[in-house]
């Protein structure tokens, strides 16, 4: 390790590092005796995946296996390969994991790479890199987006995400600073983060109670740019923190979270909405996003920086232009209230009400894990090789939950919950 490389790890708190990593397998996924996990994360998480690994030995794992990905092989393919080479995956790779989650191996994922890595780089073969790669992982996807097993995705403070984050500060205080602010969302800065995550998931649970309960055929936002009516799916059930996998483990998919989400209905979208975050995707940050929707689809589509980016998703498969997942979030999350924007969804859509282009979640209907591709489909749920989350919540945003009488009930005031 380099005097520099020391002075980067040194910024980083190693007694909540380590707490992370204990939240992550005993909170996030909850991880059960016996059970595998498959791990994937950025090479320069190496320290927190070795904390990781202990801690899943120490309560039971029965084989841990990581995969580690390195930026600068990412951009030698990028630079080097022939073109022929980005219309192709490891569909041996992802059948194989596939196989994994089918006998109840947990899933863990760890983000911390530059989310700018690809930014110079041809966009076209960024998009049918993108492509081949959702087209292969989709058999090993469904398992995920059917919720089969648990799983978790959590984050490490690279230093080329906390220059994106902090561009005017030393790469040791960046990561400094983007080290406690992923310890402060994901409540490892609490005495005893394992409780704090617990009364968290109740407050999260007394919210999807009460949405649940209202049983709303639909959700209308209006705001600055935004008059947008969702319908939500037949038999839609709000989720939100701890959840019931299909393999029966209480798991926090994502940490941090401070949404409450469900699943939309496909073709009752109507009206128009605008982004209130910039939505960094692949390299490029797509800002000011606007888009008209008609019969759940969109037909209208601009952005004020990386529109022709936002286009060639829209363009991956005609579920890409519907909604497969809505969730709220008040203004005041601590998320939000950090004044950050972290290029990275996993923390920006927990900073507002979000809306997720793609394929939905079969965990979010009544009796999902029951429901067959076809049922799910026919309820209203989406289809698509994506799901990318991109955030509509402000302070300035209200809605109204409609119910199948037309009456309406105040849901959010203000970016508020009402």
């Amino acid at each position: 390790m380099t005097t520099h490389e020391r002075k980067i790890a040194a910024a980083i708190d190693e007694a909540k590092l380590d707490k992370l990593a204990e939240v992550v397998v005993k909170v996030g996924l909850n991880l059960q005796e016996g059970q595998d996990v498959f791990l994937t994360a950025p090479v320069t998480a190496l320290a927190f995946v070795r904390r990781i690994v202990e801690h899943a030995y120490k309560a039971g794992a029965g084989l841990v296996t990581p995969m580690l990905a390195d930026e600068q092989m990412t951009l030698a393919r990028f630079r080097f390969a022939h073109d022929a080479s980005f219309d192709r995956a490891p569909g041996w790779l992802y059948e194989g994991i596939g196989k994994a989650f089918a006998a109840n191996t947990a899933r863990l994922a760890i983000v911390g790479d530059n989310p700018m890595l690809l930014a110079g780089e041809d966009p076209a073969k960024v998009a049918r890199a993108n492509k081949a790669n959702s087209i292969a992982y989709k058999p090993a996807l469904e398992k995920i987006a059917g919720f089969d097993i648990n799983w978790n995705i959590a984050a490490f403070p690279g230093a080329a995400w906390a220059h994106q984050v902090f561009p005017q500060d030393e790469p040791d205080v960046a990561v400094a600073k983007l080290s406690d602010a992923i310890f402060a969302a994901s409540r490892v800065d609490k005495a005893d983060p394992i409780a704090a995550w617990a009364a968290h998931n109740a407050a999260l649970r007394s919210r999807t109670q009460w949405l649940n309960g209202q049983r709303f055929a639909a959700l209308h936002y209006t705001g600055p740019g935004t008059n947008l009516t969702i319908g939500l799916a037949d038999g839609h059930e709000w989720e939100g923190g701890a959840s019931v996998a299909k393999n029966g483990v209480v798991c926090n998919p994502n940490i941090p979270t401070e949404e409450v989400f469900t699943t939309p209905h496909a073709h009752r979208v109507e009206g128009t909405v605008v982004s209130t975050k910039p939505l960094s995707y692949q390299g490029t940050l797509i800002d000011r996003i606007a888009v008209r929707f008609e019969a759940g689809r969109i037909v209208e589509a601009t952005a004020a920086h990386g529109q022709d980016v936002l286009r060639k998703v829209l363009e991956t498969d005609d579920g890409a232009r519907r909604l497969g997942e809505v969730a709220l979030v008040p203004h005041s999350s601590p998320i939000s209230a950090s004044g950050l924007l972290f290029f990275n969804t996993l923390f920006d859509e927990n900073a507002a009400s979000h809306i997720a282009l793609g394929q939905c979640y079969a965990k979010c209907f009544i009796d999902g894990d029951k429901l067959t591709p076809e049922q799910i489909a026919a309820q209203g749920g989406n289809t698509s090789l994506i799901h990318i989350d991109w955030m509509i919540g402000s302070d300035k945003i209200d809605i109204d939950g409609i119910k199948p009488d037309g009456s309406r009930v105040p849901v959010f005031r203000k970016g508020e919950w009402a």
